[in-house]
Formats: structure tokens, sequence, C-alpha cells
């Protein structure tokens, strides 16, 4: 019953990725546009608030934004003040209740946004000054609550929960404690310890040191007039006491001597998240800032990208592969980045370093400069006339001293760079020889092809601290795939128990980014099976396969079951272990952790099940299957087993599905009742 769930979530998954690009056809280059962006009028308050305004009459809307230009903050044993501050700003004054707050922007239908360092929305103009009034009251009033400060820490608890399990945050929170050091501000990452360690002490000073007007900016976008904000600007923001934010100097980041892979085993993984990276000094005012942009554009910038057409579609590896690399006037990096299949991760590594050598050492093709020139220029102009982005464009150039002319020679400055300034920039912004690559993947299947690269290798745990090489753990020469499986079937009931099953039915419920999801899943011990998926009350999704063939609806498109899937579920059953201990054909692979406890693995085919050691239950599943063109790995955790009608079942299913996990929790189980013919036509 847990194959065809999964096959089922595999199928949905699939109806997703049925459009693809043709990128066979390059269109041709036109004429380069012009664009005319606003230019700003601009005042300061005696207090430092720089406001800046473009009048656009088109539509009747204001878009705001209040930008504070902080530096990076070093947040220490208290890591997530920031993030809880930010949390708290917004939910009331001294004069309104969080409910009554709320009430007014609803009343004037206006959509905000509040952190400690940029906050903003839009408006009707004609609302624009009660709207103003009300941010103001909102970022310079606030009233610190320690039940909303409490409510805000669990949430950010929770969120850290989840991220634990996650591959790709660990690799993200190791890749910058790594590339920029945990002393430095960008290297920092939210524990658990830390944010339980922050008080409403804490808070409130850490919002009256840095929410402070010397480098703020607001920026007005709209329907407004320059006289009108100018008085009620200076009316709602005089009070903002005058003060400067703390200037702090934090150890600079550096670069490697030599390539080093950073490896961090996470025995779950079913695949690889790989980051190529090395620290940059790119500022927007550098002569070859538009040049390096390019390069970066060529490398990995989208779809049309060297590394998304090596690794995605010539190889099938991964659902893509980007680089990005970006000006700052703070030190930033430069970082490629896939995930891919433990299979190919050594592999997926040689191809990307690969790539950033080549276009390194040759000119890129003048094809290729053209299709990055047009899409820069064509995001620029699509772009251009937005408020949010005009506002976004005033705001760089202020803090990042552009000259006044940076935006209107945006297009030419892009179609001047060369072939030439593309690769001399590719050479000093991608450090082929000094490249950091973090690995974070299963290190009992990916970690002896790594060791056969020659490149020196690393390791980390989870929290970016160095650790030993992982141990691989042996089995006993007593334990075997046969003696593994029937201790499973004894211990959810035995033969005999699973001998009188003829039907399961079971319901299950989700949540899907905040919406219930509900399953009911039903088969047969002949080897049927049917799943049907609803929201509100809709059904969105539903598979039936009769035991030969079978098919999946979604939203009235019918797809006829094949190749791995089909055969997924012919291999399946209730209970598939029976079928397995009479094939003979089953191995085991080792021990490795699911959780905090061993398993045995057990491999069968193109799928792998865990065992826990010592209770003997599955307690996860991975399944290959090919699915357009690609081969994806899913794996399934399973837990709080119970017992219906003479067998234990799991009552939790956990999935990750493009990166989410989906916990599915059993509502409703029934054996031999609930399942009739009618369910798998």
């Amino acid at each position: 019953m847990k194959k065809s769930l999964y096959i089922f979530l595999v199928l949905l998954l699939s109806v997703s990725m049925q459009a693809q690009v043709d990128r066979s056809v390059q269109p041709k280059p036109g004429p380069a546009p012009k664009v005319n962006l606003g230019k700003p009028q601009s005042f300061k308050l005696p207090n430092g608030l720089t406001v800046l305004v473009v009048e656009n009459h088109k539509l009747p809307q204001v878009n705001f934004n209040l930008y504070l230009d902080n530096g990076p903050t070093l947040e220490g044993n208290k890591k997530g003040v920031d993030d809880l501050a930010s949390s708290l700003l917004g939910t009331g004054t001294s004069k309104l209740s969080k409910d009554q707050f709320n009430e007014k922007l609803d009343y004037y239908g206006a959509s905000l946004f509040f952190s400690v360092h940029s906050t903003g929305g839009s408006t009707l103009s004609r609302y624009f000054p009660e709207v103003l009034n009300l941010i103001a009251q909102g970022v310079l009033d606030p009233v610190f609550r320690g039940d909303e400060l409490e409510s805000e820490r669990a949430k950010l608890l929770d969120g850290i929960k989840v991220g634990e399990k996650s591959a790709q945050e660990i690799a993200g929170r190791v890749r910058k404690a790594l590339v920029y050091g945990k002393g430095n501000p960008s290297g920092e990452f939210l524990r658990e310890e830390t944010i339980n360690n922050i008080s409403l002490s804490d808070i409130q000073e850490y919002y009256k040191t840095y929410f402070v007007p010397e480098n703020a900016y607001l920026v007005i976008v709209g329907d407004v007039k320059f006289g009108d904000v100018k008085k009620l600007v200076t009316s709602n923001f005089s009070s903002w006491k005058k003060a400067a934010s703390p200037k702090k100097a934090y150890p600079e980041p550096v670069n490697l001597t030599a390539t080093e892979i950073d490896f961090v085993d996470v025995p779950h993984a079913v695949q690889s998240e790989i980051s190529v990276s090395n620290v940059v000094n790119l500022k927007m005012t550098d002569p070859d800032y538009f040049a390096a942009l390019l390069a970066n554009q060529i490398l990995g910038g989208g779809g049309e990208g060297r590394l998304f057409l090596n690794l995605r579609e010539a190889h099938g590896w991964t659902y893509g592969s980007y680089s990005r690399l970006r000006g700052d006037k703070h030190t930033s990096d430069f970082t490629a980045s896939a995930s891919v299949r433990n299979a190919v991760t050594d592999s997926a590594v040689v191809e990307m370093l690969g790539e950033i050598k080549r276009i390194r050492i040759e000119l890129p093709t003048q094809a290729d400069l053209d299709l990055a020139k047009a899409k820069y220029v064509g995001s620029f102009v699509m772009n251009a006339e937005k408020p949010a982005t005009i506002a976004n464009l005033a705001t760089y150039e202020k803090t990042q001293s552009l000259p006044a002319t940076f935006y209107q020679d945006y297009i030419k400055n892009i179609n001047a760079v060369t072939l030439e300034q593309v690769n001399a920039a590719a050479k000093k912004y991608f450090m082929y020889d000094a490249l950091r690559i973090v690995v974070v993947g299963k290190a009992a299947e990916v970690l002896p092809s790594l060791e056969a690269l020659n490149i020196p290798i690393k390791y980390y745990d989870k929290y970016a601290d160095a650790t030993e090489k992982p141990s691989v753990k042996d089995v006993d020469p007593n334990v075997t795939a046969t003696s593994v499986l029937e201790k499973y079937i004894r211990n959810i009931g035995g033969l005999q128990a699973i001998d009188k099953v003829n039907t399961v039915a079971i319901t299950y419920v989700a949540k899907v980014q905040g919406q219930e999801m509900k399953t009911v899943s039903k088969q047969t011990a002949s080897g049927k099976s049917s799943q049907e998926v609803s929201m509100m009350g809709m059904v969105m999704a539903r598979t039936v396969f009769d035991g030969e063939k079978g098919f999946m609806v979604v939203q009235g498109q019918k797809k006829e079951m094949t190749g791995d899937v089909l055969e997924a579920l012919k291999s399946g059953g209730i209970i598939p272990e029976t079928k397995m201990l009479k094939s003979g054909d089953v191995k085991i692979a080792g021990i490795e952790k699911v959780g905090d406890n061993d398993a045995y693995k057990i491999v069968d085919g193109k799928k792998t099940i865990f065992y826990d050691q010592a209770t003997g239950l599955k307690v996860a599943e991975e399944a290959t299957v090919d699915m357009e063109g690609q081969q994806i790995t899913q794996r399934t955790l399973f837990g709080d087993y119970r017992e219906v009608g003479g067998i234990k079942i799991p009552f939790k299913q956990t999935t990750n599905m493009m990166g989410m996990d989906i916990e599915m929790n059993v509502t409703d189980a029934k054996v031999n009742e609930g399942v009739s013919d009618a369910d798998f036509k």
C-alpha cells in the first residue's frame, strides 16, 4: 500500500512537467529599445531621512518603500533577533492595538509589509495620506509585546525543525558558513538555542540601536505631487529622532588557496546538493561589472546557460543547474549549484568544473553573448516602468553610489560588452583553481566516487563544524535479507494475519501550502489499487490500477501508466514483503541511519527499503523511476505504526516532493471493508 501511494505522488508530479521549451531556435535580436525612467525628485529631513519621489500619474496608485541601508549585523549567540524584531514590527502601536491597526489597513485596502530593514507596500492614491500616517505610526511607535514574541518565536523554531531534515537547507547553511566564516554576518545561521536566548528587551534594544534615520531612504512612486509628499513626510517622520547606526568591522571572507571539497553526510538524502563558490568583490561601479554579469549569464544565468544545457538537457541529471553573481558594496560570492541524483554526484562535479574552466579559457560564441545581452535587455525593459522597479533603481543609485546616468545608460553599456571582456571577467571572478565545492549528500553512496576525483576532501557536520570522515557499519554475517524481511512480517502481525487481509482502505490528510489535502487509497491482495486526491472538497486527481494496466486523471486529463511506474505497481501489493521473500532477488546492502536509528538497507530492483535494526519495522523506502527523460529518486519515511484488522500499518508517511516535505497522517483505516470492484474502473 505504501508503494502505490508513492507512485501516485510521482505521477502527480509528472503532470506538472509536461510543458517543455524548444531552445533549438534562437530568436533574432531587434533594435535596442529606448526606456524612459522616471527621475526622482528628492529632499532630506534634518534627522537624516532621504526622500525620493517619482511622479507617475498613469494609474491612481502609490508604491512606497522605507529602506534602511545599515551594514551587516553580527548577532552571535542571539542570532534571530533581527528576524523576530522584523516579525513584531507592524503588530500595533501605543495608540492602536494589533487588531485596530490591521482593521485600518483593511479599510484603506493597503498592501503592506514590515521589517527592520525595509517597510513598504502600495495603496490607492486617495488613501495615501492616511496609509503613510499608519506606516509612520507602525515603524516609529511600535509596541513589542511578550505574547507576540512567543508566537513568532514558535513559528521560527518550527521552521528550523523542518529545515533540519532538508539536505537543501543544510547545504545553504553550511555553504554560507564556510564561504564567509561564522564570524561574518553572512556566515551566521539560526539555531534553536540562539532563538531561545532572545528576550523582549533584546528586541527593544535592537530596534532602538538599528532602526535610525541616518541611512534611511523613503522612496515614493506613483500618483502624487512632490510638494504634497514633502508636507506629508515632514509631518509624519520629523519626530524620528536623529541617530547614527553602529559601525562595526568584521573579518572579511577570503578565498581558498586551492580547490577542495567540503562534504556533509546526510544519510537520508536521495540526491546531492552541490555548490561551487568563491568570494568576489564586484561593485556596480566597476568597469567590468556588465561583462561579469554577462559571463555569469552565459555560464548559468538561466535555462539557456551552459550549466543547465549540460547537466539538465544533455545528461538529465537535475531539474536545473544555475550560477549567480551580483555586484554589491559589501563582499559577496560567485556560486554555481545543482541538485543531482546520488549516483551522478561525482560526474556532476566534474561537468560543473569543466564549464567554469571552459568559460575562463575560451571566448564565448557571438551567439552566446547576443543571447545573454538579449536576456538582460529584455528583463530591464519589461520591468523598467513598474513602480517597484523604479523605486528599487532609485534606491540603488543612492546606496551603491552609482552615477546619475547609470540606468539611463544601462542598455548601452550591456550592448557595448565584447567577447574579450566577458572572458576577462570570467577569469577574474570565477576562481577555477581556488573553488570551494560543498557537497551535501549520502556518504555511503557518493563518497567513494568523490574520493576518486583526487580533490582534497574535508568533512563537516550540518552546522559547518569540522568532523571525522563518515564511517560505514558492517552487517553481522548472520543477518540476511531473508531474516530482515521475516522479522518485519512477524512484527507487523505475521503471515497468518496477512493472509486474512483481502482489502485495505486508508484515508490520509496532509497540509500542502496551508491547504488540507485528502487522499483515499484502496488496495486488494490481488494487486489492484486506486487513489483519489481532493482539496477544498474538489477532486484534484485520481489514479487506478487494475492489476495489469492503469491510468491517472488530473483535471480531466487522462494519462496512461507506462514504463517504470507501471512495473512498480505490478510488483507492489498490500504487503509487498511477502512477494520479496518468495522472489529471492533481494539483497542486503549495509546499515544506514534513518533519523537517529540504524536501519538495514535492502535492495529490490530499483527500490531500496530500510528496516529499523531494533524494531524490525519499515522506516523508509526509496524508489527510482524514469520520468520525462530523467531518473527521479524519491524517499518516503514511515512511522507511528498501529494495529488495524490484525496487522500493523504506518499512520504517518512523509514524502519529499520538489523540495517540500508532505506529511500524510491516517485519519481512517479499514481492513476487509470499504472496497469494491467499482473502485478500480
